[in-house]
């Protein structure tokens, strides 16, 4: 196994990057200050400001007051209702689809950087892990993005929604502000967006092939001649050759034996 973790420094940023985004998204739910409306009969709406979000929306008042809150009134909005207008209505499926994406994609960045950190003999898990933790992270981005940007197209240009009686709200606001519901929630899919991003573009680190040493030069006599390496049995015929011609018979030492 290859060392890798050195290769995904970015993606374990990001996958920090990604869970808060995730996180902020999902606290997007839950906020009741996506549309902020402005008004000017005061005889519920005591401080004159009630927030409107994708599942209910609450004003403070000092005639009416919800079971479960003290000082605040709060009606439920819900998918079935006629008067939900088309981008509350979106908003309910989509982010919720892509809290359920975005859940799914850290968990796949989570399972590659398992992978790096703890090994594996194979590599392709890994790559493909991150392939589909990008894609999902940047979908769960794009599900949220949807219902938010039109939300706030709608709060720029002061659209209404015309609640029922028991909402106690007027039919039109004087002036509507965007809410920290959906700025919490744009800044969340932008970190899902990057942090997916990384996450596609995670590469193996290039594989350098064995290093070749370079022929030792053949050595040469003064006139030029090749003088060539030497190998065991070259030196072994030589050692043989020298003592061949150091055993030869000598004519004079023969001559003297004859006298």
């Amino acid at each position: 196994m290859a060392y890798l973790v050195h290769t995904a420094h970015p993606q374990f940023v990001s996958l920090w990057l990604s869970a808060v985004g995730w996180v902020l998204t999902a606290v997007t739910l839950g906020l009741i200050q996506w549309r902020v409306w402005q008004v000017a009969d005061l005889t519920f709406i005591t401080s004159g400001v009630a927030w409107v979000g994708i599942w209910r929306v609450c004003f403070y008042s000092h005639t009416l007051v919800t079971s479960e809150f003290r000082v605040m009134y709060c009606q439920n909005m819900a998918l079935s209702d006629a008067f939900t207008p088309p981008e509350v209505a979106t908003a309910q499926v989509l982010t919720l689809i892509g809290l359920f994406v975005g859940f799914c994609g850290n968990a796949a960045a989570v399972y590659a950087l398992r992978n790096i950190y703890f090994g594996l003999e194979k590599q392709t898990p890994i790559r493909c892990a991150f392939a589909v933790a990008g894609t999902l992270c940047l979908l769960s981005a794009v599900c949220f993005l949807i219902p938010l940007l039109w939300n706030l197209n709608s709060v720029v240009t002061n659209q209404t929604i015309a609640f029922p009686s028991n909402f106690h709200m007027p039919p039109a606001p004087v002036t509507q502000n965007a809410g920290a519901g959906i700025g919490v929630g744009i800044i969340g899919s932008f970190m899902m967006i990057v942090s997916g991003v990384i996450f596609i573009f995670y590469r193996f680190p290039v594989k350098v092939g064995p290093r070749v040493e370079p022929p030792c030069p053949e050595a040469r006599h003064f006139d030029g001649s090749s003088v060539g390496t030497l190998s065991p049995g070259s030196v072994g015929h030589g050692r043989d050759s020298l003592n061949n011609s150091q055993a030869r018979d000598n004519p004079a030492f023969r001559s003297d034996e004859h006298l």
